[in-house]
């Protein structure tokens, strides 16, 4: 790889080479951000989800063949933006987005536009959060950022501007502490700032030559195409999965004020699985259909193909499994429809037996993407759609996709947990017959309920006065530990006391898959016998991370 840390022109061909490593220094070190969770969980999933979300943007950046800095970043950010999962995904895709917002035009960018560019993307990561913390991935990307374009000059290379902005990112980190008590109490660093560390790292050893193993990245959930399933005998029936990036031409519409309703509404007439959203002004286009030709033949009225891309999905990657998706029974349009996430096929079932309409696999350690709500939002075909994300660290995701989703009217009902989820599905009621006073009863319904969970710690900590050593189970509510103890039956005794289980109602507790049958024995006998008075139900939930999930209300 070339040593381009004098140059002081970023063109496309770079910027590809600087985010490629960027993303392969993260995947690198993906432990080590997964492992600075401020609790001592297993499966952190912070750098997972970064990782997940610039990689989704590498395809599309990979397909702009033109050497334009510009162009490629777009590509990049619309990817990102579909595949962006956890808090610190989306506010990384935020990042990207607004760096590409600020390199708008720039087909070659000097280090000084690709500074601006970056307080572009500081600006626009921080409005992407309702109430930014400080001593977060924004603190550090917002001091790097301004340390660097505060030495920036008209001479400046792109070496030595990368130079100053990871010298002050990593001096921002360490301060992160000082500004979130959860983290110096933790004795850990930001996360998602860490893993911004890695990206800025990456970059940086692709400007000096130096490229992190190989720059591909292997595709574990893809297969080879067989092209037996589709011969002359075949019948097409699934119909193609098209993509494109439509750049809208001032000599074909009005490009200032385009208006893609009609674009949308036209899509639908021919095709399902509609995502389309205007970024600039380039146009970003899925839809599965039988006649792709008819959707470059409508788009091309308003402008040219950056990037067109059309798969038989008989033959798609995800074969079999594919077909079956393709097959699924397409409920007719309803007014209310509600989608979820949870983990473990009983928690699913049960969900999906006390009335939602969709249940995302998905939670600690596996967020769901943008485009992955987007789905779900499709197969529920509901004028208002109830999302319960059921995580902290998937509601901006949930949001996010609710704000693209221009086909029903999305609320995302701020759920942290499975115990809240339970709670408003079990009263669920559509009566109202009006959204809002709707949503307004759900988040009624979820405030009595209290939600433990258990699980082991992977690491030595004293939170909250608890006192926790590496391999015994730890027991908290929310942010909040509350216990710690060596046996897993013992933690969650001790937590049902601290969350004053004798005074509640009932009691469900979620059994995790690694829980075996004569400790589920256990668990009901001591239960049933310590709270007399208390309703005790058992669910084989079967999830992942957590051994015991205990809902209270």
């Amino acid at each position: 790889m070339e040593n381009n840390s004098n140059q002081k022109i970023i063109d496309g061909d770079l910027f590809e080479k600087i985010v490629i490593n960027g993303a392969l220094n993260l995947k690198a070190n993906l432990k080590t951000v997964n492992d600075l969770n401020v609790f001592p969980i297993p499966d952190g999933d912070t750098g997972d989800n970064m990782f997940m979300t610039i990689k989704g943007g590498l395809g599309d950046l990979k397909e702009v063949k033109e050497n334009s800095v510009c162009k490629k970043a777009e590509a990049l950010a619309n990817g990102m933006l579909l595949n962006a999962r956890g808090n610190s995904g989306v506010i990384l895709s935020q990042l990207f987005a607004g760096i590409a917002e600020g390199l708008k035009d720039c087909d070659r960018a000097t280090v000084s536009q690709f500074g601006s560019a970056l307080k572009c993307g500081v600006c626009k990561a921080y409005k992407s959060v309702s109430k930014p913390v400080e001593g977060t991935i924004l603190t550090v990307a917002r001091e790097a950022t301004d340390y660097a374009c505060e030495k920036c000059g008209d001479n400046s290379t792109i070496g030595g501007f990368l130079v100053d902005y990871i010298t002050e990112m990593k001096c921002s980190l360490d301060r992160t502490p000082d500004l979130l008590e959860a983290l110096k109490e933790a004795g850990v660093i930001d996360s998602g700032g860490a893993g911004l560390v890695y990206i800025a790292e990456g970059m940086k050893g692709a400007v000096e030559g130096r490229e992190v193993g190989n720059a591909e990245f292997e595709e574990s959930n893809k297969s080879s195409i067989d092209f037996s399933k589709f011969n002359e005998n075949s019948v097409m029936k699934y119909g193609y999965c098209t993509e494109l990036l439509l750049q809208l031409q001032t000599v074909k519409t009005d490009v200032n004020n385009f208006d893609i309703t009609p674009l949308i509404s036209y899509l639908e007439s021919i095709g399902d699985s509609v995502v389309a959203f205007l970024t600039g002004t380039v146009v970003k286009i899925h839809v599965h259909t039988l006649t792709p030709y008819k959707v470059l033949e409508y788009c091309q009225n308003y402008g040219e193909f950056l990037t067109v891309k059309i798969e038989n999905m008989t033959l798609q990657h995800n074969g079999v499994e594919n077909e079956k998706k393709q097959v699924k029974k397409i409920r007719p349009r309803r007014k209310f429809g509600l989608v979820t996430v949870a983990t473990g096929k009983g928690l699913i079932d049960t969900f999906k037996e006390i009335g939602a309409d969709e249940v995302i696999d998905g939670g600690q350690g596996k967020n769901p993407s943008i485009g992955r709500f987007i789905e779900a939002f499709d197969d529920v075909n509901a004028d208002n759609i109830f999302v319960l994300p059921n995580n902290s660290n998937i509601i901006m995701a949930a949001k996010q996709a609710g704000e693209k989703y221009g086909k029903s009217n999305v609320v995302v009902i701020e759920t942290k947990d499975v115990g809240q989820a339970y709670s408003v599905l079990s009263m669920l009621d559509y009566s109202a017959d009006d959204a809002e006073k709707i949503a307004n009863q759900m988040n009624s319904d979820m405030q009595g309920v209290v939600t433990g969970l258990v699980t082991v710690s992977v690491r030595d900590a004293n939170i909250d006065g608890v006192d926790i050593k590496e391999g015994n189970y730890i027991g908290f509510k929310g942010k909040t530990m509350l216990a710690s103890c060596e046996s897993k039956i013992d933690t969650l005794i001790a937590l049902t006391e601290k969350l004053d289980a004798k005074d509640k109602v009932f009691m469900i507790v979620s059994y995790g898959e690694g829980v075996s049958e004569v400790e589920k024995t256990e668990v009901s006998i001591t239960i049933k016998s310590k709270y007399p008075n208390v309703e005790f139900y058992e669910i084989d939930g079967g999830q992942e991370v957590y051994d015991f999930i205990v809902i209270l209300e």
